[in-house]
């Protein structure tokens, strides 16, 4: 370990410049923990109401398949009733009124379905927006820790400024995300997406 070169120190305007640096990476970083944490949380909840909203969908064809069948045999009921004798009309009569009511059934249930399903899908668009936020807030604050190591490097204090900039863009779309503020620049979402 003695053969390490030693770094030298700029002076003390170094060394505030440099544990300004620190400061800022340690609160970026716990503010960056806890942002993960939630979008980790959000991008589950997202998989969830994906996963909900196909099974509905699903749920929704085999209904329509059932009501396409039950509407065959009403239809095939009906066209047998014409040639009936009048002692075997009541028997088609019962028949169709029962095809009827599954069909008003089946008719529900996809209503029933296809609300459920939509609903999910609007849970997965407004999970989506603050998933984004939390994106955007991630990307601007490593941005941001990148400048700064680079600021540690060559002092150049405008670096800091700069990355202070970033780091309040970071932290206002991570705080968005957290409180659910309505924040959200579409123009650069369409350009990351």
């Amino acid at each position: 370990m003695d053969n390490l070169p030693e770094i030298p120190t700029g002076g003390s305007s170094q060394n505030r410049l440099n544990s300004w640096i620190a400061v800022t990476v340690a609160i970026l970083a716990a503010f960056m923990a806890v942002t993960k944490v939630k979008d980790d949380n959000i991008v589950q909840a997202m998989l969830q109401a994906k996963s909900d909203s196909v099974d509905r969908w699903n749920e929704y064809q085999a209904k329509s398949i059932k009501q396409n069948l039950v509407e065959l045999g009403r239809d095939q009921t009906k066209t047998l009733r014409v040639n009936a004798t009048a002692a075997n009309a009541v028997q088609y009569d019962d028949q169709i009124k029962h095809y009827e009511e599954e069909i008003d059934r089946y008719k529900k249930e996809k209503g029933d379905l296809q609300k459920e399903a939509q609903d999910l899908e609007a849970r997965y668009d407004a999970l989506g927006y603050r998933d984004d936020q939390f994106d955007l807030s991630d990307a601007a604050l490593s941005v941001a820790l990148a400048l700064l190591a680079v600021t540690a490097l060559t002092g150049k204090r405008w670096l800091f400024w700069a990355s202070l900039a970033l780091s309040a863009v970071g932290i206002l779309m991570g705080l968005a995300g957290l409180i659910g503020i309505n924040l959200h620049p579409d123009w650069l979402i369409k350009l990351l997406t």
